[in-house]
């Protein structure tokens, strides 16, 4: 018998963290555990799990004199423990796989907005461009992330769910060298 179960992902789009917002830093090496998830589970919810994981991104730029001559980029994929939930009774293995591809897409545009602005090339309009950067690369996580949902039925459908993780794993891949440290 197959039980019925929703799964929603929830996202947050920053440009920096609250200092005092627990987070948790996408790592190849660190699964998600259900220890992570710490938030109360929202009753009111059809979800099993909610998911809150973003991108956080800081800039800072080198001026001689009123010219910018140089910048540094910062880009971290995160996942918040106190905004994510799932409900005790409901939770298995396979939910959570579920909830980390939801947190593995965000590292993959993580390392798709460190690309971008790898490439980017110094002058007096680079704040603009990597904040106009940001926001486009929120919009495509955004878009992935429901597309995901969507064609997985919220993991339900078990086919649309292996094709997922396979493109997501060979996505990551393929920009390895942009990967979270």
């Amino acid at each position: 018998m197959q039980i019925k179960h929703i799964i929603f992902c929830f996202l947050f789009f920053v440009i920096g963290i609250n200092t005092h917002e627990e987070t948790l830093t996408w790592n190849e090496s660190r699964r998600l555990t259900w220890d992570d998830f710490r938030a109360d589970a929202d009753s009111n919810s059809d979800a099993v799990a909610l998911t809150a994981s973003g991108i956080t991104f800081g800039y800072s730029v080198k001026t001689s004199g009123d010219r910018i001559i140089g910048f540094s980029a910062s880009v971290e994929a995160h996942f918040y423990p106190n905004k994510s939930w799932y409900i005790v009774d409901k939770e298995n293995t396979y939910i959570l796989g579920h909830e980390q591809l939801h947190f593995d897409i965000t590292e993959l545009y993580a390392r798709k907005f460190r690309k971008q602005l790898e490439r980017l090339v110094v002058n007096q309009n680079v704040k603009e461009q990597m904040n106009r950067l940001h926001v486009a690369i929120n919009e495509a996580l955004g878009e992935t992330q429901i597309r995901y949902d969507t064609q997985s039925n919220h993991s339900i459908n078990v086919e649309m769910q292996k094709q997922w993780e396979a493109f997501i794993k060979e996505e990551l891949k393929k920009l390895d060298e942009y990967k979270s440290k």
